[in-house]
């Protein structure tokens, strides 16, 4: 068989396994989720999971990482239909918030995810997130909306915030009266970095 038929036949049951684990983990959970019947419906055996993801934790990170890239393209399009940088930033952070709502994300990356792989601000997608938001705020700073704070606090702040906002969200048992108070709590936090409270 050709390397390149090999490749393509183990990307397409990463694909299954990952499919069904994101299916069985949102429907179940995680500690629910059956690997014996997670593997059937993708049409694999358990020697497939293994051998690709190491055990049900890797096929865990596998699915967050999937949801994460997902979550990332939908945040950047609401960033960039922002009408100023400042908006944007504002505009992103909140909609993050509002994605605790959607069961699949609540289930999966704010509640499994952080019982079953740690604290979610140490997940290696993070980094690149604060990476993002510290390089929005500097440019913010740069141009004057923003007050002269350190660049990177401010982007830790936030995305700390945010992140707690979600995980509570996640939690609550009425999420939606959650949400309500975490925005308009938010977006006061958020106020004050502001060269002129607007």
């Amino acid at each position: 068989m050709a390397a390149g038929r090999r490749a393509q036949m183990m990307e397409e049951t990463r694909a299954k396994l990952i499919r069904a684990a994101r299916k069985a983990f949102a429907e179940k959970g995680y500690a629910a989720a059956s690997m014996d019947d997670l593997t059937a419906e993708a049409g694999l055996t358990r020697g497939a999971l293994y051998h690709n993801f190491g055990d049900k934790k890797g096929l865990l990170q596998a699915v967050i990482d999937q949801i994460d890239t997902e979550m990332l393209a939908r945040l950047r399009l609401v960033r960039d239909r922002a009408e100023t940088p400042w908006l944007g930033l504002l505009d992103e952070t909140i909609a993050y918030i509002e994605m605790a709502l959607e069961p699949e994300i609540q289930r999966i990356m704010l509640l499994d995810g952080p019982a079953v792989l740690g604290d979610p601000s140490q997940w290696p997608n993070q980094s690149a997130c604060l990476s993002t938001t510290t390089q929005t705020i500097q440019a913010l700073i740069d141009q004057g909306t923003v007050r002269p704070v350190d660049a990177e606090a401010a982007a830790r702040l936030l995305n700390g915030a945010a992140l707690n906002a979600a995980l509570w969200i996640a939690a609550a048992e009425d999420p939606r009266a959650v949400l309500a108070k975490a925005i308009e709590a938010f977006r006061h936090l958020a106020a004050g970095l502001l060269q002129t409270e607007g």
